[in-house]
């Protein structure tokens, strides 16, 4: 992941509001501001960071020139008082075209949110606009992507990877919640704010077809939360394949994979073809993906997380986080102006040495629980950080590896420190009860 930083020309009154929450409050009126994303892989996946939070264009140096281009270019499709809340890349029908897809989440002043679908080929047109009422469902297709229904549309998009489809559907849930909430309907009087959108679609009429492209419209397809009844048989064979997906998801770089691959990874451990089971398997995708994407709490003042979480500025602030202590060599710190930092260097190899840093992160923790919740994480949240959560719960509990590591396990079941560090936490328990 990395920060992007986006120059963008705001009229002087949103301009004005803006300057309220930026650090830079002797901004000079005459100077432009600059929105700040983060980019996973470049691509996949942007996101604003705290909601459209400007900055001074010297506060952050520029990152992936490509997806800055594109990004710059999509702002300027938008109206000033508009914001991007999502951005993922899409998978395209032709493989060898020069051309990049987007689909936008975009909200106005109101809350109000639509999508827009987005060609980026030497410059960036708008394809497709999708305004959120509260009757749009969002469901699996069971080939790695997702179907959108509202009212009489319908659209399938493929984000390029599992990481990106996991963002997309969280977004687009949270907006069709927001719809929900406010009421908001087709024929009512919000959304007429997208038919600037409308006027402007400009893509190149084959872009536009691929945007209206679905499978046969009466195609049934199984919401996120639909239950049925099946056999047991079925269903042993399905907890087969939800033990055997997680282990895979565990292993793989999300952000670089697709389900499909996944699902070949998948067909290879168990020798058969799983076909009938795609919608089953991209289910457990995302119900997987939930577990291993929200930060874990461990005690009231004690969180547990990936990379992904370290990143996500809402969710530290939602969860109160103060402090953070990084266990990672190669991700820096995101928000060091708003957040305390503490970090251990390490990677997650059995070469390293874990065990000399396990007092000092122990010390780190327990001074700062009393000025609010402490966010460890490393790459994944599932060996590095977790040896170090463990390790703190065994001398701050007074209990023994196997009973640390069951608790940790109840609140984070993705956990897998290396073998190594187990070595080394065996030791670290010795030490204990030496004292």
């Amino acid at each position: 992941m990395a920060l992007i930083t986006i120059e963008r020309i705001i009229p002087a009154t949103v301009q004005s509001s803006l300057m309220l929450n930026s650090p830079q409050n002797d901004l000079q009126e005459e100077e432009r501001l600059t929105e700040i994303y983060i980019s996973v892989r470049g691509a996949d996946v942007v996101f604003p960071y705290n909601e459209c939070h400007s900055f001074s264009k010297t506060s952050y140096k520029t990152v992936f020139s490509d997806i800055q281009k594109h990004l710059q270019a999509i702002l300027k499709l938008l109206r000033p008082n508009d914001k991007m809340k999502m951005a993922v890349r899409l998978e395209s029908l032709n493989m060898n075209s020069t051309r990049t897809r987007y689909l936008l989440v975009v909200v106005n002043g109101a809350d109000e949110s639509c999508l827009l679908g987005i060609d980026y080929e030497n410059e960036a047109t708008i394809g497709l606009v999708l305004a959120i009422y509260n009757d749009m469902v969002i469901s699996l297709d069971g080939d790695g992507g997702f179907r959108i229904t509202s009212g009489t549309r319908h659209h399938i998009f493929k984000p390029v990877s599992v990481q990106a489809m996991w963002s997309a559907f969280q977004a687009l849930h949270l907006a069709t919640k927001k719809s929900v909430k406010n009421n908001y309907f087709e024929g009512g009087s919000s959304h007429s704010w997208i038919s600037y959108y409308q006027e402007r679609i400009k893509s190149k009429s084959f872009y536009l077809h691929e945007w209206h492209t679905i499978t046969d419209a009466s195609e049934t397809t199984n919401n996120l939360y639909e239950y049925t009844n099946k056999p047991a048989e079925q269903l042993n064979f399905e907890e087969l394949i939800t033990a055997n997906l997680k282990k895979i998801m565990m292993s793989v770089d999300l952000e670089q994979v697709t389900s499909k691959e996944i699902r070949s990874e998948l067909e290879g451990r168990l020798r058969r073809d799983l076909t009938e089971f795609k919608s089953y398997i991209d289910k457990e995708m995302i119900r997987i993906m939930g577990q291993m994407d929200e930060a874990s709490k461990i005690l009231d003042y004690l969180y547990l997380g990936s990379e992904w979480n370290a990143s996500n500025f809402e969710e530290l602030k939602g969860k109160g986080v103060k402090k953070i202590l990084n266990v990672t060599s190669e991700i820096d710190n995101f928000f060091p102006g708003s957040f305390e930092y503490y970090n251990i260097r390490v990677e997650d190899s059995e070469t390293t040495d874990m065990l000399r840093y396990l007092n000092d992160t122990y010390n780190y923790i327990n001074k700062s629980k009393s000025e609010g919740p402490v966010l460890v994480h490393c790459k994944k949240g599932i060996s590095r950080s977790a040896s170090v959560v463990v390790a703190y719960i065994m001398k701050e509990k007074n209990c023994n590896l196997l009973e640390a590591l069951e608790y940790v396990k109840k609140m984070r079941s993705t956990i897998r420190p290396n073998p190594e560090f187990l070595k080394q936490l065996e030791i670290y328990q010795g030490m204990l009860n030496a004292r």
